[in-house]
């Protein structure tokens, strides 16, 4: 392990390939990511250290098939496998760390279901295995973890690594403040998006929902962001198009670094100070939101909205996200008026 670091950049990549059809063409998306971070490492280093690259959603596959039977015979990997460790040996070869754009996870002892998985790869290895937990219902048909009665690992990991404690979340996920939530909970100074948020809702106003989401988040948790997003063209990634605006926003909300809007293949990279977040962390009494949080006044949390443990008999099928959102629709109206 190397000695600590407060002061270092991160980069985001954005991306712009043809998406993947079956497993063995995610070997040259890899490869086009290595050199992307020997250019964001190799190529800024006369200027500063850059010490995180992150990659979005769907970097190495989509969920393009309609079942889960058909993601997992075509495009589904279990992790870890030779991509992360390409991409451990690249981190050990420059000293960095690694957010992995998401892979379609396939896990032995989860048979029948899909993951969208992302890792925070350093030079020891895997730190921390992160899968989607707001799945983005009805079109994506991947388990989330909330979805298994049984599921005893950590839905919110945070990695405590010598850049700082890094939380993920994917895509999603960061539309609900209770997910990013937990994440500076659990002690995250570094939020990163993993993300393939499409137009309208990216970084053009009247719907700039990528650009204000990233910048509340980092606010509301006083926290880093570092959000890498697709940029895919719609030939590439039908039936959306995506608008990229890759960014770093520092804990004021501040945006440090932003692709500009449009689609195309980008590395945006922007400061990260982690000693000022301490410092700042360490000193506020006002707009020190974490700490004033009053959890005992949101009774509304403890009921059930959405729920749980409903891939618990199988695979995720269209037609059991359909039944879900009939279920949180009427736990919402109960909820509403004053009935358990």
């Amino acid at each position: 392990m190397m000695s600590p670091t407060d002061r270092y950049y991160a980069a985001a990549c954005q991306l712009d390939m043809p998406n993947p059809t079956k497993r063995d063409e995610i070997a040259g998306r890899v490869e086009r990511m290595l050199e992307m971070i020997d250019h964001a490492v190799v190529g800024y280093e006369p200027f500063f250290d850059v010490r995180l690259v992150v990659f979005p959603e769907y970097a190495h596959a989509a969920p393009i098939y309609p079942t889960v039977e058909e993601l997992l015979d075509r495009l589904a990997v279990p992790i870890p496998n030779e991509h992360t460790q390409r991409y451990q040996e690249k981190a050990k070869q420059l000293g960095i760390y690694i957010q992995t754009g998401t892979f379609m996870e396939a896990d032995p002892h989860r048979p029948g279901h899909v993951f969208n998985t992302t890792c925070l790869v350093g030079p020891e290895g895997i730190l921390s295995r992160y899968r989607k937990v707001h799945t983005w219902t009805p079109w994506e048909l991947h388990t989330s973890p909330h979805d298994l009665a049984d599921y005893d690992k950590p839905l919110f990991p945070v990695a405590d690594t010598e850049i700082g404690k890094i939380g993920t979340a994917i895509c999603y996920d960061w539309l609900f403040p209770e997910a990013i939530r937990q994440l500076s909970l659990g002690g995250a100074e570094l939020l990163v998006r993993v993300s393939a948020y499409m137009d309208p809702w990216g970084t053009a106003q009247p719907m700039d929902w990528w650009t204000m989401v990233n910048r509340v988040r980092a606010l509301e948790n006083m926290a880093y962001v570092v959000a890498a997003n697709q940029a895919a063209s719609l030939k590439n990634y039908p039936p959306f198009s995506w608008p990229g605006g890759s960014m770093i926003v520092d804990y004021d909300g501040r945006i440090l670094a932003q692709a500009e809007q449009g689609a195309g293949e980008k590395i945006v990279v922007g400061p990260i100070d982690m000693a000022a977040l301490r410092a700042e962390r360490q000193r506020r009494r006002g707009h020190h939101m974490p700490a004033h949080l009053r959890t005992e006044a949101y009774p509304a949390y403890r009921q059930s909205i959405y729920p749980a443990g409903r891939a618990s008999d199988g695979p995720i099928t269209a037609e059991k996200n359909e039944a879900s959102h009939r279920q949180a629709r009427e736990a919402l109206r109960r909820i509403s008026r004053g009935r358990p």
